[in-house]
């Protein structure tokens, strides 16, 4: 049986990356630096949000804050395949437009 709390960022190369698992109050922080360092070296402009598990709205400012470090760093960062809940959680918080279209730079 998977762990809900296990997850996952894995750079996947040709600018992309995906995301496993929860993203939750426990692992945001986690997965925090591992987002940011990849986008501010140019090497993801894409995330694949299809195995996330799980989100509450620490995952959904994790992916904000993520928008923002690439458009700090004149980047373009669009995620795919964003889970119902995710997206739920993000028209609650009206800001459901970040998660459906581009940060771009």
């Amino acid at each position: 049986m998977k762990d809900p709390e296990r997850t996952a960022y894995e750079v996947s190369g040709a600018g992309r990356a995906a995301l496993t698992g929860a993203l939750t109050f426990s692992t945001a922080a986690a997965l925090m630096p591992l987002g940011v360092t990849s986008i501010t070296k140019g090497q993801v402009t894409s995330i694949d949000l299809a195995a996330v598990t799980g989100a509450d709205s620490a995952g959904l400012a994790l992916l904000i804050e993520w928008l923002s470090v690439a458009k700090a760093e004149g980047q373009s960062l669009h995620y795919e395949n964003v889970p119902a809940q995710l997206q739920q959680l993000a028209k609650l918080s009206d800001v459901e437009a970040l998660l459906a279209g581009r940060a771009e730079a």
